[in-house]
């Protein structure tokens, strides 16, 4: 007999398992998060978009790694957050609004590693190449890197959705809190083989590129510094390179952990929090670390408090 299940655009998705107890302060706690991500990304992006003296390279790079933590979040935070509420035999998902969450899940992933890289490259001129800084990154190499970025995401992402809505589906039970690729394809009762070798290249040849990049960069900058006798360089790039790896390094942990757990399936809990930890960590922690890091942004922040503190005197 055919399975009533075959093929069905309708899924259900596990979710977090919280008490009747705890599903309120989890909720608050988690809505607190997203809100804070979400005023904090938009507010650097608007600051940087409006201040002219924050039209730099580093700062407009920046600005891709708040879009993509808004991004990340804003399309997978709030269907968590609705899911803790209701039951689990009502957590429903439709295919196609699962696939695209998968995707931007994906994204997210991806182009923090892209985005990374590529303000990895920024420092590097910036520190050991500063005479040609100016001529190297203008505005048309600031737009070349961030269409990179996103389009090298796009395309790897794009591959790794396309092989799993390729199969067909017998299962509707989605063994996560949100839709990702890993998910989709168990749904499959045909061979995914395919789906886990270009899954575990992806993985591998993102992290290698990501790793091997920030090494090289960094190798080359302390390369810099060592040899120079400029305290100021030297200071600069302490500064900022402490602040670019600082950001590199909650991403990277953050995002292996949920992959080291899925080895584990006795953990599958844990599993699930570090999959939601994943994107809140990042997005809450890096406008505040590059906020208060960066003198450029601490000013403007400082600067449009105090006009707003200032009332007009008659």
């Amino acid at each position: 007999m055919e399975n009533s299940s075959y093929n069905s655009l309708t899924l259900q998705l596990e979710g977090l398992k919280v008490t009747k107890a705890s599903k309120y302060p989890v909720f608050i706690c988690l809505l607190i998060i997203y809100v804070f991500i979400f005023v904090a990304n938009v507010g650097i992006v608007l600051l940087i978009w409006t201040d002219r003296s924050l039209h730099q390279p580093m700062y407009l790079l920046f600005c891709n790694l708040s879009i993509n933590d808004i991004m990340g979040n804003s399309l997978l935070v709030p269907r968590v957050l609705s899911d803790i509420l209701v039951p689990p035999s009502e957590r429903l998902i439709s295919y196609y609004e699962c696939v695209l969450q998968a995707f931007t899940t994906h994204m997210f992933g991806a182009n923090a590693h892209t985005v990374l890289m590529i303000m990895a490259f920024d420092r590097y001129v910036a520190i050991c190449n500063p005479l040609r800084y100016a001529a190297i990154m203008t505005n048309k190499m600031v737009v070349k890197l961030t269409v990179s970025a996103w389009g090298v995401a796009f395309v790897l992402v794009g591959i790794l959705l396309g092989l799993t809505i390729r199969l067909n589906r017998c299962r509707t039970m989605i063994m996560n809190p949100y839709c990702d690729n890993p998910s989709l394809f168990k749904l499959s009762c045909e061979s995914v083989f395919i789906n886990n070798v270009y899954g575990l290249t992806f993985t591998v040849v993102l992290l290698s590129a990501s790793i091997g990049s920030i090494v090289l960069t960094y190798a080359k900058i302390t390369a810099a510094c060592v040899t120079s006798k400029n305290q100021s360089l030297n200071s600069k790039a302490l500064k900022t390179c402490s602040t670019h790896l600082c950001l590199y390094l909650i991403m990277l942990c953050s995002g292996m952990v949920p992959i080291a757990l899925h080895r584990f399936s006795e953990l599958s809990d844990y599993r699930k929090i570090s999959a939601i930890l994943f994107n809140v960590v990042p997005g809450s922690l890096n406008p505040v670390i590059y906020g208060l890091q960066s003198q450029e942004i601490h000013k403007c922040f400082s600067t449009l408090f105090q006009r707003k503190l200032v009332k007009p005197t008659f």
